[in-house]
């Protein structure tokens, strides 16, 4: 397999580092994981087809240790379980010259993901090009210290700020292009997740971003071979 593929898996939910454990399922040619973020403020889901490997079900504690073994291969991987009794204890790869052998956690440590089978009705859409994209982490890089960002509609014109107040406060204020069920009150998300979370998918040429006034947000990406969605739960001012 080409590690490259499975790096982009990887980076799709562990968001450069800030969710770390969460449990693989490898079925039906398809490579899965369902993560939350240890602050709860955004859980997802993370599939990537066209995967050649056992079915099982394994824990990954730290991804990010996992990366940086990876990071010592080459593109050009071979990739194999192995199981004692029939239960994953390690993941083994290794390129032409060099084998790395991660062992896996038991899946009791791993924290549970909330399934959401009764979403809300979304009343806000918001679509996302690659230019709001590269728009939205330069915004980020650039009031760093500006944890949330907040969304506003009033009649069908949208914006998402960074820095919002109601005093005079530095800001930016992003235009988007938006259909909205009646006004939408301000309402706040984790920018920093946000961020991670086009950083991670940074190759998308358009996305939607659904809000619900009842305080979740929903955000997918379908490329290439892999399907990502992210839910960001509000965060109160």
């Amino acid at each position: 397999m080409e590690k490259q593929s499975l790096n982009r898996f990887v980076s799709k939910y562990n968001l450069s580092g800030l969710v770390e454990s969460v449990k693989w399922e490898s079925k039906d040619g398809s490579l899965t994981t369902s993560f939350i973020s240890d602050d709860k403020s955004v859980l997802g889901s993370v599939t990537m087809s066209e995967f050649e490997g056992d079915s099982a079900e394994f824990g990954v504690y730290d991804t990010t240790k996992l990366s940086k073994m990876l990071s010592v291969l080459g593109n050009d991987v071979d990739f194999s379980i192995s199981d004692i009794d029939g239960k994953a204890v390690s993941l083994k790869f290794k390129d032409k010259s060099t084998s790395v052998n991660y062992m896996l956690a038991d899946l009791s440590v791993i924290p549970n993901v909330p399934d959401l089978k009764q979403l809300p009705d979304f009343n806000a859409e918001i679509k996302l090009d690659s230019n709001f994209i590269s728009t939205f982490i330069k915004a980020k890089g650039a009031l760093q210290d500006e944890n949330n960002f907040t969304f506003t509609c009033k009649d069908n014109k949208g914006s998402i700020v960074l820095g919002h107040s109601n005093i005079n406060t530095n800001r930016i204020n992003i235009d988007v292009d938006c259909t909205c069920t009646g006004d939408v009150n301000p309402i706040s998300y984790s920018a920093t997740y946000l961020k991670e979370i086009l950083v991670a998918n940074k190759e998308a040429t358009d996305a939607t971003l659904k809000i619900s006034s009842q305080g979740l947000a929903h955000i997918s990406f379908s490329i290439d071979n892999y399907e990502s969605n992210y839910y960001l739960v509000e965060i109160q001012s």
